[in-house]
């Protein structure tokens, strides 16, 4: 029994190795960009820069507002905003149809044809309608964001549902629960699992989505930070757009993963 690793011991292991891989692509990619001015077999300056100067410029873009007019902060403020409101729309609206669609079967007529019409649409084409509705300001991006989170919403919420175990659907209605209980009672703990895997999904569609909003229509954000560097050639400036949105949806998504534990966890006990 000895020779079983704790569960500490596992979790430092399993640190120390994400440390190793992380340090490990960040050497490579150092060593693999070529000085300004070297030209060798190394990637040119001009197409990548390195961590170091990635990493340079991140710190100063938190209080310098040069080349696009804003600091880091702002242009995360303005993302967070936009990407909050539509991720927790999409949320409510998706994961509530998605559930109610999976046991009504009236919800389900009604609505299986028009979402199934509306799903294989890429969110990125609902960009020249929205310009033309809401503008490039918030409430745009807000739609945007909306249309790309609400369908795995939708889709893993009614799968949720869709597998519950007949047997306790049948044990309930033996006990005399009526349909609306074994909804709400029986059917909605079951997809649980689900309904957070579908939290999980539609942050990144969110995210994705709103990058690709803000590079298309926007006067601030992230996305159009690294629009700005694009079109500067400041290849430095776009990593950091990129390296920001990356550290922010993992925050995000570890954040949903602690709340997804301590949820199911209540409900085993």
């Amino acid at each position: 029994m000895s020779n079983i690793p704790s569960s500490r011991t596992k979790k430092r292991w399993l640190f120390l190795l994400s440390a190793a891989s992380l340090g490990s692509f960040l050497l490579l990619w150092q060593c693999a960009v070529a000085p300004q001015g070297v030209h060798d077999w190394r990637i040119p300056h001009t197409m990548l820069s390195p961590p170091t100067e990635v990493a340079a410029l991140f710190v100063d873009k938190l209080t310098n507002t040069r080349p696009d007019g804003e600091t880091l902060l702002t242009h995360a403020w303005v993302s967070m905003q936009e990407a909050f409101l539509g991720y927790v729309l999409a949320l409510l609206v998706g994961i509530s149809l998605g559930l109610a669609m999976g046991w009504f079967k009236t919800v389900r007529g009604l609505f299986r044809p028009l979402f199934e019409l509306i799903r294989p649409i890429p969110p990125v084409a609902w960009i020249p309608l929205t310009v033309f509705w809401f503008g490039i300001g918030m409430a745009g991006k807000v739609f945007i964001i909306w249309m790309s989170g609400v369908v795995p919403c939708v889709i893993n919420a009614y799968i949720g549902v869709s597998m519950t175990n007949p047997t306790y659907i049948n044990m309930a209605r033996t006990y005399g629960a009526s349909n609306w209980q074994i909804f709400t009672r029986v059917c909605i703990p079951s997809a649980l699992p689900m309904v957070f895997g579908a939290l999980q999904i539609a942050l990144v569609y969110c995210w994705i989505t709103l990058v690709a909003a803000e590079l298309l229509a926007s006067d601030k954000g992230i996305g159009y930070m690294i629009t700005t560097g694009r079109f500067l050639g400041r290849i430095d400036l776009v990593l950091v757009g990129m390296v920001s949105v990356g550290l922010t949806g993992a925050f995000i998504s570890l954040l949903i993963d602690r709340v997804e534990a301590r949820l199911l966890a209540g409900l085993r006990r």
